[in-house]
């Protein structure tokens, strides 16, 4: 499909306004208030979502509880049914979903087509089948049987960020529909028309209050939601800040959570490495999603023996990556999401600078010719860095990659771990035991030897230190979403005699 293909089928993929998705219907916002949807490509108003508030979220709680009552007690059989013909629905509607997370956030349609939708819609097919694997056991004693029941925790709140909506949603609600739970949801108040568009298509399968979606402001929105009596659990995903915030809200009724939060993941180039290979998977950790990735490996160790031939290179491809139109599928680099992130990962341009990092490519804004007012930045490699640098250790969240320079195998392993996230790691080297010391001793949640992204359905994705608790994507996560009840029957007959006549 063409540019102009595309552009011509994007009349109306979106309505004027959208409501909160609560009870089955779509309802306005108790405030009266709206937020816009802005194409960070071109500046141009895309829609209006709801700036709930307090009374929206009693509303949304009240649906979710009242529908918990049957949706815990439905088969496996048909939560499974349910899960599969919403994977089936998103894979219908690839392209169309595709441009949507296009238009609202910046990211290329390439990205969105090949990555986002086929891995969201996968999440549904994997927790399909959990439906079935959520099973008890019983333990036999001489004199007494222990039964365990697993069962569904109740409302779950969920709130997830603006870079990867859709993927996202799915990685969120599917395993808690799949252990019988029920869900309000708040999507990121920037970025969230594609998942209201998906929730208007599964209107008519998804029972009514089994998943509301709240839209608004974290401030309005979130405190009411994680602090409400009926909430069981809390599911976040998003930056270290908020999740403190979260943390303390879920501490009014002690309810269990799982957070997923930032990361400045690193990778090691060793000597025996496949430079090429190390570029390719270094340049596209700078440039997926716009840097816009809780995984991204900004962080690159290369060794002093093949530096030079590393940077070099490096440099090259950047210089070679097409900025420009995210609906264009030749784009490979896209707009950042909003004007908040442009001015924080432009900000860090400066502060590099001012830190003594060496600029080797990029570190400056971009102007797209026809798209004047879109957020662009050139993909950026800082030099000469070192740990203690803002540049190294604060996730800039942008097309920004640092590199450092190592010699010995134990100092560059302290430099990787003196960091205070943990989420995701690279190692390029073909000397197998090198990998093996190396992978035991990073301090990150996912190792990704030879190839950096390598992800795959059913790897559990989580992190270490400030990377946050709880590993989703996978059936692991389902633990998070169930709790168990021991019921112990007594085969002994008569009483204990504790209290016989003497």
């Amino acid at each position: 499909m063409t540019v102009v293909d595309i552009k011509a089928n994007l009349k109306n993929i979106f309505k004027p306004e959208y409501g909160h998705f609560i009870a089955g219907r779509w309802i306005g916002s108790d405030s009266g208030k709206t937020i816009p949807q802005i194409n960070p490509a071109t500046g141009e108003i895309l829609s209006c979502v709801q700036a709930g508030n307090r009374q929206d979220v009693l509303r949304a709680v009240a649906a979710a509880e009242a529908a918990y009552a049957s949706w815990s007690q439905t088969t496996p059989d048909e939560r499974q049914a349910l899960l599969i013909e919403i994977a089936r629905r998103m894979r219908a509607r690839n392209a169309e979903y595709a441009r949507m997370e296009c238009l609202n956030n910046g990211k290329t349609i390439t990205e969105a087509t090949y990555w986002d939708i086929p891995i969201a819609a996968a999440q549904f097919d994997l927790f399909a089948g959990a439906a079935h694997t959520l099973i008890g056991e019983t333990r036999n004693y001489p004199d007494a049987l222990q039964i365990v029941h697993r069962e569904p925790l109740g409302v779950c709140a969920q709130i997830i960020p603006w870079n990867v909506p859709l993927l996202m949603m799915a990685a969120k609600i599917a395993p808690a529909l799949a252990a019988g739970n029920t869900v309000v949801l708040k999507p990121a108040e920037s970025s969230c028309l594609s998942v209201l568009e998906f929730f208007d298509e599964m209107a008519d399968i998804i029972p009514p209050g089994v998943v509301n979606v709240v839209t608004g402001y974290g401030a309005d929105v979130g405190e009411a939601l994680v602090t409400h009596p009926s909430v069981r659990k809390v599911a976040f995903t998003g930056s270290v800040p908020t999740a403190r915030k979260i943390m303390q809200y879920a501490s009014a009724n002690i309810i269990p959570q799982t957070m997923e939060l930032g990361g400045k993941s690193a990778q090691v180039v060793c000597p025996t490495a496949d430079i090429d290979a190390a570029v390719e998977g270094a340049a596209l950790s700078t440039i997926f999603n716009k840097g816009e990735v809780c995984l991204a490996g900004s962080r690159i160790y290369v060794h002093s023996s093949v530096k030079d031939e590393f940077t070099e290179k490096l440099v090259r491809v950047l210089n070679s990556v097409r900025v420009g139109d995210p609906l264009n599928p030749a784009t490979q680099l896209g707009a950042l999401a909003s004007q908040a992130q442009y001015e924080k990962v432009t900000g860090y341009f400066d502060i590099g600078r001012a830190e003594g990092a060496r600029v080797l490519t990029g570190a400056e804004p971009l102007r797209v010719t026809g798209l004047e007012k879109g957020l662009f930045v050139r993909p950026t490699v800082f030099d000469d860095v070192s740990d203690e640098m803002r540049i190294a250790r604060e996730e800039i969240f942008g097309p920004v990659t640092a590199i450092f320079t190592w010699n010995r195998e134990e100092e560059v392993l302290r430099s990787v771990n003196n960091s205070p996230y943990g989420l995701a790691g690279g190692i390029w080297s073909n000397d197998l035991n090198q990998v093996h010391r190396m992978s035991r001793q990073m301090e990150t949640g996912t190792i990704w030897v030879n190839r950096y992204f390598n992800a795959k359905t059913g790897n559990a994705l989580g992190g270490y230190k400030q990377s946050g608790f709880g590993r989703e994507f996978a059936h692991e996560i389902l633990g998070d979403y169930t709790h168990t009840k021991s019921v112990v029957i007594n085969l002994q007959d008569g009483p204990l005699g504790v209290f016989a006549k003497h």
